[in-house]
């Protein structure tokens, strides 16, 4: 059992990337809607950061991996730190506007 979970492990943040790539692909696709300028899109923006900072995340972590980087484990904590930021962030600025646009 020991060894299905270290390579689990080893191979997790690769199908993380294959789920992102799927992911950014539907952000392109939102972003260049026609209608795109009548859609309040700052959250959603603030989540594609988001989701770039786990990219790069993801991207450390398979360096680490493969010990061609030697980055302490603790960095991570500052990405996550970021993206939950932005996503307090897109919360509070969706709030606002509709908020602003309920009066």
């Amino acid at each position: 059992m020991t060894g299905f979970l270290l390579a689990l492990g080893m191979i997790a943040p690769f199908y993380n990337l294959a789920f992102v790539l799927i992911t950014v692909y539907l952000f392109v696709k939102l972003f260049r809607t026609p209608k795109a300028g009548y859609v309040f899109l700052t959250p959603w923006k603030m989540i594609f950061a988001a989701l770039l900072v786990f990219v790069a995340e993801e991207v450390l972590t398979i360096l680490r991996v493969f010990n061609i980087v030697n980055i302490p484990i603790h960095i991570n904590g500052f990405f996550e730190l970021f993206m939950i930021i932005s996503f307090i962030y897109a919360l509070l600025s969706l709030k606002e506007h509709i908020r602003i646009r309920h009066l």
